[in-house]
C-alpha cells in the first residue's frame, strides 16, 4: 500500500500532507496522556514489530503494494494516539532508508496507514467491547474483528485519494478491485497476528494492554489467610 512519488498529483498530495500533519500534531498531544514508564518501552517494541511487518510487501498494481499495516495492533497495545505516532515513524523511516513509499507521498501514506487504520480499528475495537462480555476472549475477538476491518478501510481510503488525484491511466475500478480485494485477504492475516499478540500480552501483563485497562481486573495478592486455613497455634486459655 506504500504510495510512490508521482502516483498522486501535487494538489491532492499536499492536501493529504496537511491532514497527516494535523493528525500527527493531535497524536503528539494525546500521547502524553498514554505514555508512562511502563508503556514507553512497549511503544518502541510495537513500532519495531510494525516496521518488520510492513517490510513484507505483496505487489498489487501499477507500482503499489500491499502488506500488513499494524495500526490497530499498535492502538490496542499502547493507545490510539501513540499508535498513530508508531506507524507514522515507521513510514518515515521506511521512506528515508528503504525508499518504500515516496517522500512526497508521505502524507498520503500516513493518512491511509496510520490515521485511517487507527481511527477505524480502535474505534471498532472499543465499540465491540461495550457490547461484549468483559473477558479476555472478548478482547481477543474484538481485536481480530477490528484488524480485519481496518486494513480494507485503508485500501478504500487509498482508492478515494487515487480517484481524486491519481496520475496513471489505470481506471479507478481496477485499482479498487486490486487494492480492496487483496487487502481483505491481508486483513485476515493481520487480524490473526493482532489477536494472538494481544492475547499473549494479556496472558502475562494485562496491565500493558491499553485498550483493555478498564476491562481486565489486575492480579491481586492475598493479604489474609483463606477461610478454614490454620492461623497458627492457639493461645492457651486462662482459668
Amino acid at each position: 500500500m506504500h504510495v510512490p512519488d508521482g502516483f498522486i498529483d501535487a494538489p491532492v498530495s499536499i492536501a493529504a500532507g496537511a491532514v497527516a500533519v494535523a493528525g500527527v500534531a493531535v497524536a503528539l498531544r494525546g500521547a502524553r496522556r498514554e505514555l508512562d514508564d511502563r508503556t514507553a518501552p512497549l511503544a518502541g517494541l510495537t513500532a519495531a514489530f510494525v516496521f518488520a511487518a510492513q517490510m513484507l510487501n505483496f505487489p498489487v498494481a501499477s507500482g503499489t503494494s500491499g502488506h500488513l499495516l499494524g495500526g490497530t495492533l499498535a492502538a490496542i497495545l499502547v493507545g490510539p494516539y501513540t499508535g498513530v505516532l508508531c506507524v507514522s515513524v515507521v513510514l518515515l523511516m521506511q521512506g528515508l532508508l528503504f525508499a518504500d513509499g515516496g517522500l512526497t507521498a508521505l502524507g498520503v501514506n500516513i493518512t491511509n496507514m496510520a490515521l485511517v487504520t487507527v481511527l477505524v480499528g480502535y474505534g471498532l475495537f472499543r465499540l465491540l467491547l461495550k457490547v461484549l462480555p468483559k473477558t479476555r476472549a472478548s478482547v481477543a475477538g474484538a481485536s481480530f474483528a477490528a484488524a480485519v476491518v481496518s486494513v480494507p478501510a485503508a485500501a478504500v481510503a487509498f482508492t478515494l485519494i487515487y480517484a481524486a488525484g491519481g496520475t496513471t491511466d489505470v481506471s479507478v475500478g481496477k485499482v479498487a478491485a486490486a487494492m480492496i480485494g487483496v487487502h481483505v485477504l491481508i486483513g485476515i492475516g493481520e487480524a490473526l497476528i493482532t489477536a494472538v499478540t494481544v492475547s499473549s500480552v494479556l496472558a502475562v501483563r494485562p496491565d500493558l494492554v491499553y485498550g483493555a485497562r478498564d476491562l481486565i481486573k489486575p492480579l491481586e495478592l492475598r493479604t489474609t489467610a483463606p477461610q478454614g486455613a490454620d492461623s497458627g497455634p492457639a493461645e492457651p486459655s486462662r482459668a
